[in-house]
C-alpha cells in the first residue's frame, strides 16, 4: 500500500495566481482575452485557459491588434510594450507581480540619474527571460545581464556598479556573483548590491528538500518551459535519488515504484497548477493502490 502526499508548499506563486485570476475574470465577462506570451510556463494550464477564450500572442502581434484587451503576465514588460499598446488603443490588464514591479521601479530610479553619476546596472538573471527583458527595458536596453562568471568580462572594473537580481534566482548564486564582481572592481570603485530575490520562491527550496527527504519516491510536476521547475527538481534530486520529473500524469512509469508499503510525495514548481498535482495523485492511487 502506498501513502501518497501532495506538498502543501508547491504550486503557483502569488504573482501567477493573481494573473490567472485576472485572466479568468475577464474571460468570464467577455469570452475573449489576449495574453502576451504564455501566462504561465505550463502547457497544460495554458491549454485549459485557451479553451476558455485566452489567446496567446507575441510582441510582433501587438502592431496588428486594435481596440482589444491585453493581459500582461506576472513577469512584467518593458516600457516599449505599454507604448505599443497605447498606440493601438489596446487596453492593458496589468498582472505584473508586485515584487517584479517594485524591482522595475528601483532599476529605473538607478538609471534615471545624470549620466555622469549613473552606475553600470547589472542584472543577475537569464538572458532572454521575460522578466529580465522587462528589467533591461527600464534602462533603455543598457543594463548588463550576467548569467554566471563567464559574463563578468562585460563589466568595466573602473566604473561603479549597481547589482540587482531576477526575482526567481537563487540566493547563493546571487551572493557568489556579487563576491566575484567586487573582487574584479578597481580599488575605491563604488559597488552596490540589492538582493531582489522573491523570498516566497527562494524559501521553497528548504521546504522542498525536507519534503523530498521524507518520502521514498518523489514525483516532481513541472512544465517543460519552466526554468524554475528544473531548478527545484534539481534540489529534490539532490535529497532523493528516486525523484522523477513529469509534465503530467501520462508520463508516470510503474517501474519507478517498488512494491510494498512506500511513501510517495508529489510536488511542483511555482508554475505548476494544483489541479495537475491532484490528477497526478489520483493516477498514482489507481496505479499503486488500485483505486478507481
Amino acid at each position: 500500500m502506498a501513502k501518497i502526499e501532495i506538498d502543501s508548499s508547491s504550486g503557483f506563486c502569488f504573482g501567477v495566481t493573481t494573473a490567472i485570476q485576472k485572466a479568468e475574470e475577464e474571460i468570464n465577462r467577455s469570452g475573449l482575452l489576449y495574453c502576451l506570451g504564455d501566462i504561465v510556463h505550463n502547457s497544460d494550464e495554458v491549454g485549459r485557459l485557451e479553451r476558455k477564450g485566452l489567446k496567446i500572442i507575441s510582441h510582433e502581434d501587438i502592431s496588428r491588434l486594435h481596440d482589444v484587451k491585453l493581459l500582461l503576465r506576472a513577469h512584467g514588460e518593458p516600457p516599449s510594450t505599454y507604448s505599443a499598446a497605447k498606440a493601438n488603443n489596446i487596453e492593458i490588464i496589468d498582472a505584473t507581480c508586485p515584487v517584479v514591479l517594485r524591482l522595475q521601479q528601483r532599476i529605473k530610479a538607478s538609471y534615471s540619474v545624470a549620466p555622469e553619476n549613473r552606475p553600470q546596472i547589472i542584472i543577475y538573471g537569464k538572458n532572454g527571460h521575460a522578466e529580465v527583458n522587462g528589467l533591461v527595458g527600464q534602462t533603455e536596453g543598457n543594463a548588463i545581464v550576467v548569467e554566471g562568471p563567464d559574463d563578468l568580462d562585460k563589466i568595466d572594473p573602473s566604473k561603479p556598479v549597481a547589482l540587482y537580481s531576477q526575482t526567481t534566482k537563487s540566493i547563493a548564486g546571487f551572493q557568489e556573483i556579487a563576491r566575484l564582481i567586487q573582487q574584479r572592481l578597481h580599488p575605491g570603485v563604488k559597488f552596490e548590491q540589492y538582493d531582489t530575490i522573491c523570498r516566497r520562491v527562494s524559501n521553497r527550496v528548504a521546504l522542498l528538500k525536507n519534503f523530498a527527504r521524507n518520502h521514498d519516491v518523489i514525483v516532481f510536476v513541472a512544465g517543460e518551459k519552466s526554468s524554475n521547475g528544473r531548478v527545484l527538481y534539481g534540489h529534490c534530486l539532490e535529497e532523493n535519488a528516486n525523484t522523477h520529473l513529469i509534465a503530467n500524469p501520462s508520463q508516470i512509469r510503474p517501474e519507478w515504484f517498488p512494491e510494498g508499503d512506500i511513501s510517495v510525495g508529489i510536488c511542483g514548481a511555482t508554475s505548476t497548477p494544483l489541479w495537475i498535482m491532484e490528477e497526478t495523485r489520483q493516477h498514482l492511487e489507481a496505479l499503486l493502490n488500485g483505486a478507481d
